[in-house]
């Protein structure tokens, strides 16, 4: 089923729609980056987009070094 979630950038309001288990998170998550139910500026946005990029590098950096040691073992 899917969920509404609402983000205000700049004084316009973006609906996005995901599947319910997904939006628990996904609501957590930008609970801890944005003003969820107030209005939030482009900067913010771009400070969270680089935030969750540089944990996805380094997510990736840790399942390759995992992947490694296995293969070497």
């Amino acid at each position: 089923m899917k969920t509404k979630i609402t983000l205000t950038l700049n004084a316009k309001r973006y609906d996005i729609d995901v599947e319910e288990d997904f939006a628990r998170f996904l609501s957590e998550q930008m609970k801890q980056d944005f003003e969820f139910y107030g209005n939030n500026d482009i900067k913010l946005l771009l400070q969270a987009y680089v935030r969750k990029s540089f944990a996805l590098y380094e997510q990736e950096k840790e399942i390759t070094t995992l992947i490694d040691r296995f293969q070497n073992s």
